[in-house]
Formats: C-alpha cells, sequence, structure tokens
C-alpha cells in the first residue's frame, strides 16, 4: 500500500498541493522557532536573553503546531472526500479498511518528507529575520550569533510527520469504515452530523476559555504580564472551540436566513441549498477566518490595553513588557500569513471540487451568474459567520484583562483594529472563492459534469 500510495501522489500532485502547501509552511514556521533554541544553546545565552529565544520557541512553536495539525486535516479531509469513488473501487475489489488507511498515512507521510526539506532554507531565513528583530529591540545581545541544527531540524521533521499521519489516521477513519454506497453518498453532499468527539472537543475548549477568562479577571488583577500570559490563550480555546462547532453553527445559520435567502431568487435558494447540505465543507473555509479573526483580535486589543495601562501609570516599558509585545506581534504574524494560506488553499481546493455540481446546476437551468451570485452569497454569510465568533474568541481575552489590567470590562479601545482584521478576511475570501468559481464555470456544463 505504500507504493500505491507514492504512486497516487505522483498522479494526483494537484489534488495534494494544498495539503503540501499547508505542511511546507507549517515545517517552515516550526523549525523557524525552534532555530531559537539552537541559538541560545550555541551562543550560549543566559539571563534575559537565554529566556526570550526559549519562549520564542516554546511558546510560538507549540501554538503553531496547532495551526498546522488542523490546516493539515482540513485540506486531507477535503481531498479524501473528493476520492471516494476511487476509495470505493479500491474497497469494492478487496481493500480493507487498514490497507486503506495505510495508503492515506503512506502519501502524508511522503508528503511530510518533501515538504520538510523543501522547508530547511525558508526556515532558516525566517529564524535570522527572527533573530534581528530581537537584536533591534535589545532583547538579545548582537554578540549572540544565529545557529540551525540539529535541534531545529529534528523537531521540524517529528512534528510535521506526527501532525500528517495523525491527521491522515483522523481523515481517512471514516471513509475507510464506511461501506461503499456510504462513501459515495458522504462524497455528495458531506457528512449528515458531527462527530461526538468533535462536539466534545468543541465544548471542552470554550469552557477551558471561560476558565482562563475568569482566572485572569478574579486573580490576575494588577499582575500585568503574569495577566497577559494567562488572558492570551483564552481566545485560541475559544477560536479552537467555535471552529470545531462551526458545521452546528454554520447548518442552524443557513435555516434561520433560508426565508430571507429565498426571497433573492436563484442565487439565494443555490447558497442556502449548498450550505445545508456541504457544512462539513463549509466548516472548513470558517474555520481560518474564526482563527484569524479571534486570535488577531484578542492579541492585539490585549497589547493596546497594557501599553494604554502602562503609558496611564507613568511608567517606561520594561524589558520583560518589550519581550511580550514582540512576541505578541510575531504570533499576530504567524497567524496572519498561516491562516491567510490555510484560507486560501481550502478554498481553491473546495471550489474546483465544485465544478461538477456548478455543471449540473446550469444543466438544470442556472446562468453562470446564478452560480456566481450564489458563490457570492456563500462567501458573504460565511464571512459574516466567521468574522461574528472570532470577535465572540477574542471576547474570552480581552474583557477578562480589562478587568484585571483597567478595572472596566469595556477598554477604552476603538473598533478600527477589528475593522481592519473583518476587511483582511472577507478579501482574502472573497477574492478568493469568486476568483475559483469564475475558472470552474467557464468549462462547459456537459464537460463539467462528465470530470
Amino acid at each position: 500500500m505504500f507504493g500505491l500510495a507514492l504512486r497516487s501522489l505522483r498522479k494526483r500532485a494537484g489534488g495534494f498541493l494544498a495539503s503540501f502547501l499547508a505542511m511546507f509552511l507549517g515545517a517552515a514556521i516550526i523549525m523557524a522557532f525552534a532555530s531559537m533554541l539552537d541559538t541560545s544553546i550555541r551562543g550560549e545565552a543566559t539571563g534575559a536573553a537565554a529566556e526570550t529565544l526559549t519562549v520564542m520557541a516554546m511558546v510560538v512553536g507549540s501554538w503553531g503546531l496547532v495551526l498546522v495539525i488542523l490546516a493539515v486535516t482540513s485540506t486531507l479531509t477535503l481531498s479524501v472526500r473528493q476520492r471516494a469513488e476511487e476509495m470505493a473501487l479500491l474497497k469494492s475489489i478487496g481493500a480493507t479498511p487498514a490497507q486503506l488507511g495505510r495508503m492515506v498515512v503512506g502519501e502524508a507521510a511522503g508528503l511530510a518528507l518533501v515538504a520538510w526539506a523543501l522547508a530547511i532554507v525558508p526556515a532558516m531565513l525566517m529564524g535570522m529575520g527572527l533573530l534581528s528583530l530581537l537584536h533591534s529591540t535589545d532583547q538579545v545581545p548582537e554578540s549572540i550569533g544565529y545557529a540551525f541544527g540539529p535541534i531545529a531540524p529534528a523537531m521540524g521533521l517529528g512534528i510535521t510527520l506526527v501532525s500528517a499521519a495523525g491527521a491522515a489516521v483522523i481523515t481517512v477513519r471514516r471513509t475507510a469504515r464506511a461501506r461503499v454506497a456510504e462513501s459515495l453518498a458522504d462524497a455528495a453532499v458531506g457528512e449528515a452530523s458531527m462527530s461526538r468527539k468533535r462536539v466534545v472537543g468543541g465544548i471542552l475548549f470554550l469552557l477551558l476559555a471561560l476558565y482562563l477568562g475568569v482566572m485572569t479577571a478574579t486573580l490576575m488583577r494588577g499582575k500585568g504580564t503574569d495577566a497577559m500570559a494567562m488572558a492570551g490563550q483564552a481566545d485560541i480555546f475559544a477560536a479552537l472551540g467555535l471552529a470545531l462547532l462551526a458545521p452546528w453553527l454554520i447548518r442552524r445559520i443557513a435555516g434561520a436566513l433560508a426565508g430571507p435567502l429565498g426571497r433573492l431568487g436563484v442565487a439565494g435558494d443555490l447558497a442556502v441549498s449548498t450550505m445545508r447540505r456541504r457544512t462539513g465543507q463549509m466548516a472548513g473555509v470558517v474555520m481560518p477566518i474564526i482563527l484569524f479573526t479571534g486570535i488577531a483580535v484578542g492579541t492585539i486589543y490585549l497589547q493596546e490595553i497594557e501599553n494604554d495601562a502602562t503609558a496611564a501609570a507613568g511608567l517606561l516599558s520594561t524589558v520583560e513588557q518589550k519581550n511580550i509585545a514582540t512576541l505578541n506581534f510575531v504570533v499576530i504574524g504567524m497567524i496572519l500569513v498561516f491562516t491567510a494560506l490555510m484560507l486560501v488553499n481550502t478554498l481553491i481546493a473546495a471550489t474546483a471540487y465544485r465544478r461538477r455540481e456548478f455543471g449540473q446546476q446550469r444543466l438544470a437551468g442556472a446562468t453562470p451568474g446564478q452560480v456566481l451570485g450564489a458563490v457570492t452569497l456563500e462567501g458573504v454569510l460565511l464571512t459574516g459567520i466567521g468574522l461574528v465568533c472570532g470577535a465572540f474568541a477574542a471576547l474570552f481575552t480581552v474583557i477578562p484583562f480589562s478587568i484585571a489590567r483597567v478595572g472596566t470590562a469595556l477598554p477604552d479601545v476603538g473598533p478600527l483594529t477589528f475593522a481592519g482584521v473583518a476587511a483582511i478576511a472577507a478579501a482574502l475570501t472573497m477574492v478568493t472563492a469568486l476568483g475559483a468559481a469564475r475558472r470552474a464555470v467557464r468549462v462547459p456544463a456537459i464537460e463539467a459534469v462528465a470530470v
């Protein structure tokens, strides 16, 4: 089955591109931050410099791992679902669930190895840039030079392989165990409901975020950096929880808006029908919007509250505060790049796969303009859901930290930060979705259905 996996990779290079890009960028990010440990050890850093390098490697690297697993799982799920006919054929000729599982895991492992190897040079460049940033802010002495290896490549290889294999196991389990007819039906309309594990996981993440928020507001008053460290994790857990529950949210919102959207004509009916039937695929689009919005807004507002509190007290920023500010903005930059790629990857792959669906709609009487109108409505609704959920997730950080730091639940910061984040998320979603849809509808309807 491993040989079959390698042949499948060669024949389906385009289909695996989204997963490969997620692994490539993830490996580069992980190795870039892990190289701070190599730099600390080889440069014999001590005191605050050693602590800064270690925090950069462990905190940002660990959250980078979470994002990598989410991105790889999302893209692999879409790839496996698109191959329902292939999986059904293999099962019909005697392939067992274990064999199919080994094939998909082998494909993911092969991709991970290639992605890791190609990510080494970009990771070194990113690591040099990160250390230069720390030099320029006087957090690490200029005498400490950059070092790469052996920790960085080892961590990059191990984490990329483990996350890819783990994502493959999660992805293929349902498809491999399903009967042939069930596999084909799942590909046609997506999963009928969320798994119990996904629901429980989403609820647990939200409860953990609530716990961190309550602890910040009640026990961390006046504790500055410690309060930031605790509150800064709350929006991440809340965003993860809402992202896991996204299929349920999409189904409920689509049902509630069915009436108003139906008045928009064919495009509205098509949009509602798609969101109800393909909640799994739609959730893959909403997930990066929630993560990007929740974590970016929460982290930026957290730093703005801290800056205002420090200025109001007439204090100068300490080295520790500079370290945290740098870390926060590095987190935002990493999330911006990674979730943007995750969003674009998912949208392009999902929309390209719908070429047959678009062809069927056109053969049934819908015009290309109506199909594009439906995609536009879907994009608007998904962006709105993602932004609202992301803003809600950010509140788990903003409100508790504001109470702990300045004594009020609503901080004295404006809406421009949220508006900027929302504009970026909306632009990425709409431009990518409409661009991919336009390419898909250019194919003649009969040819698209025959693909």
